[in-house]
């Protein structure tokens, strides 16, 4: 007699059926979906199966699984994703928040950050430490949760513009990154008028409440000055205006002057030719360069760098407000420096012809570069000359003028380490620097781009020399072979996952790296990066190459500087802007005289501090020329640029003008003479009826249509 087959029960169907439609809905479990969508995910194409996910539909709500949105839309209740979290991951992370509301946490030692629905965000704003919960039973997808825990606030006090109604005021965030208004009570306007440039700090957000409730505690002025602009963005990335009164104060007090029991204490260099090359609009000179010829054909090279920590000691407030600091900002039109002016322009700037204490590392080095001494100590110099790029350029090309023998050398040496380094791995990275010329009231006038020339690198190989050679030194103070504490500068290597995308990308464009070892890898990007010099794919590749790698960052842990190509690198030579190098200074003093005592964990938080005061920087300095290269188009409205194709997006075409490097963009709208289809894989525009195609690297001719001074855009035409 057969068998009865096997049925499945109700119970079983029921289960299943439901679990498919959790799973459909929970694959984006922050966005709502209609029935259409969540049968179509399911497969399914007869009435039946359609009539049959209704019912399951309206049990699932009615049991609390689901809820139903407006416009029949359905997704997992909030009480649902709370039980099914029991089984995810606890994290920790930094909020990336965009315009949309939707947020990205960035969790440390993990490669793929973790999206954020918009509903789950639970009030975190873009900069803040959050606890998130990882959404559980989520294989093949991106990582996905909620924000269960705001642990600090990256910050509270916003940059915008207020605008007052009759019952309140509503401000209106500068930055994209704040997706929400905050709404200011009349009392608390702090005398601000309609459309005034203020600065708002949140005072409360109640669970419940949309947007948060704020006070004015500053008024900037009117939109669009330059002062008003330069100072919102100053604020906007949380440096501060001025320094405290009684920093200043501290300051104002220091010793000037050199006596002769310091002098004695130090290596003396004054007679030797020492000279400085900055910039011409340079304010403080904090490295100089020392030139001797050693009785046996050896060269004595001295990096001399300021002694910033004779003067600026733990504990004091001066300190105190350079840690916080962490880092001078170069804006466009002003710097806002680490130390108080006394220290910076004066005290610890090595002024041409005056006496000056250093911290210094000499090298005896023979024509090679080969490098057979080393020393590192205090020392005081007397610097003969103070030189910009430009007269050392000139000087270098033509042969002659002053100091010509002794700066040729010092060129020759320096070009000698460079080709040792490019050898050894190290890669190229050059980075456009766009610089403006500007009038009496901040205006630009100009633009161009800043040329990297052989009186650059000249300081840099010595600078690079002396940073690495410094975190060499420390090897030294060993014990029980454990690595001393320091400071490094670290730069890990790409991770696989993205060297691979970026190969992919490049491939479509005709380029390719090896990646069979890391010294073959750094000769591909050099060669990759001397092949697109001039292209219009040279921005955007480069651009996607410097966010392929690591980013360096300042650690107590040496994993080496990838970049450079050295296992061991720190930075020394900038002290006057940069906190970690005052650390450095002050711990290499310490091991030299055996005193050394450093607790890990201490200067660990430092280095992330440092960090993340230097990425603060980078952005305010970018923010500053974005601003002005809108500020610079803006008087030049229907006029005609030409320019190179830098993106193709389905937005429509990138294009950087030369020349300025101002970028705007020809929407898809605008480009009106035929329909035009956008291949982002392929980085083409294609005109459907008349064939017209533009790509990624086509010069093209633009008409400059409009200039949105608040969210520092550009808007280009296409001209015919």
């Amino acid at each position: 007699m057969a068998k009865n087959k096997k049925t499945r029960s109700p119970k079983n169907t029921q289960a299943t059926f439901a679990k498919a439609i959790l799973q459909v809905l929970g694959e984006n479990p922050g966005v709502g979906m209609n029935y259409r969508q969540i049968s179509g995910k399911m497969g399914m194409t007869d009435n039946a199966s359609r009539e049959l996910l209704h019912i399951y539909l309206e049990k699932l709500v009615a049991d609390g699984t689901i809820v139903e949105m407006n416009r029949g839309k359905y997704k997992l209740s909030p009480e649902y994703l709370e039980q099914t979290e029991a089984q995810g991951e606890t994290l920790e992370g930094t909020v990336d928040l965009k315009a949309n509301g939707n947020a990205f946490i960035s969790v440390k030692d993990r490669l793929e950050d973790v999206f954020i629905p918009q509903e789950h965000t639970n009030h975190a704003l873009h900069g803040d430490t959050v606890l998130i919960k990882l959404f559980a039973g989520r294989k093949g997808y991106k990582p996905e949760g909620r924000v269960i825990q705001i642990i600090s606030r990256g910050k509270e006090e916003f940059v915008g513009v207020l605008k007052i109604s009759k019952y309140y005021g509503t401000f209106i965030a500068d930055s994209s990154n704040m997706p929400v208004d905050i709404l200011v009570p009349t009392d608390h306007f702090a005398g601000a008028h309609n459309g005034d440039k203020v600065v708002v700090k949140i005072t409360s957000w109640p669970p419940d409440a949309a947007n948060p409730q704020g006070e004015v505690i500053q008024t900037l002025g009117k939109p669009g000055l330059h002062e008003v602009e330069m100072q919102s963005i100053i604020i906007e990335y949380g440096f501060p205006l001025h320094f405290p009164a009684a920093v200043e104060k501290e300051a104002a007090k220091l010793n000037a002057t050199i006596d002769a029991e310091e002098i004695k204490k130090r290596r003396d260099f004054r007679n030797i030719f020492t000279m400085t090359i900055d910039p011409e609009d340079a304010k403080d000179f904090d490295d100089a360069l020392s030139l001797r010829k050693l009785e046996d054909g050896l060269w004595e090279v001295g990096v001399h760098i300021a002694d910033v920590s004779h003067y600026v000691r733990p504990g004091t407030l001066v300190d105190a407000e350079a840690e916080i600091r962490g880092t001078s900002v170069y804006l466009v039109d002003r710097t806002i420096p680490m130390l108080p002016e006394i220290l910076s322009n004066q005290l610890c700037s090595l002024n041409p012809r005056e006496d000056k204490l250093c911290f210094s590392a000499v090298f005896e080095m023979n024509d090679q570069a080969h490098i057979s001494k080393e020393w590192f100590g205090k020392t005081i110099i007397h610097s003969n000359q103070r030189f910009s790029y430009d007269e050392v350029q000139t000087i270098i090309e033509a042969g002659t003028g002053t100091y010509s023998e002794e700066i040729a050398t010092l060129n020759h040496l320096a070009t000698t380490l460079r080709n040792e380094r490019f050898r050894d791995g190290s890669i190229a990275f050059e980075t456009e620097e766009v610089k403006f010329k500007l009038d009496e009231k901040g205006k630009p006038i100009s633009a161009y781009v800043k040329e990297y020339k052989d009186s650059n690198k000249l300081i840099e190989d010595f600078m690079l020399l002396a940073n690495r050679k410094v975190a060499e030194s420390i090897l030294k103070y060993k014990k029980d072979k454990k690595a001393p504490v320091f400071v490094y500068r670290i730069h890990d290597e790409p991770k696989p996952e993205k060297l691979s995308q970026f190969n992919d990308f490049i491939a479509k464009l005709g380029y390719n790296i090896k990646t069979t070892s890391p010294k073959s890898m750094s000769q591909s990007f050099n060669q990759l990066f001397s092949s697109i010099r001039g292209k219009g794919e040279e921005n955007l590749i480069s651009n996607l190459a410097i966010r392929t790698m690591a980013k360096a960052i300042y650690s107590t842990e040496n994993i080496g500087h990838y970049g450079l190509a050295f296992k061991h690198y720190t930075h020394f030579t900038s002290p006057i802007r940069r906190y970690p190098d005052l650390l450095v200074h002050r711990m290499l003093e310490a091991y030299l005289a055996g005193k050394a005592a450093f607790e890990k964990a201490t200067y660990e938080h430092l280095c992330q501090h440092c960090s993340d005061m230097e990425k603060q920087a980078t952005e305010a300095e970018r923010a500053s020329v974005k601003y002005k290269q809108a500020e610079y188009l803006l008087d030049k409205v229907g006029n005609d640029f030409y320019g190179l194709i830098s993106g193709v997006s389905k937005w429509g075409l990138f294009v950087e003008l030369e020349e300025t490097k101002c970028e705007g963009l020809v929407a898809l709208r605008d480009m009106t003479d035929d329909y035009y289809v956008i291949d982002e894989d392929n980085y083409v525009a294609t005109g459907q009826s008349k064939g017209q195609q533009y790509r990624l690297g086509d010069r093209i001719k633009v008409k400059v249509k409009r200039i949105d001074m608040i969210k520092k855009t550009i808007d280009f035409l296409l001209t015919r």
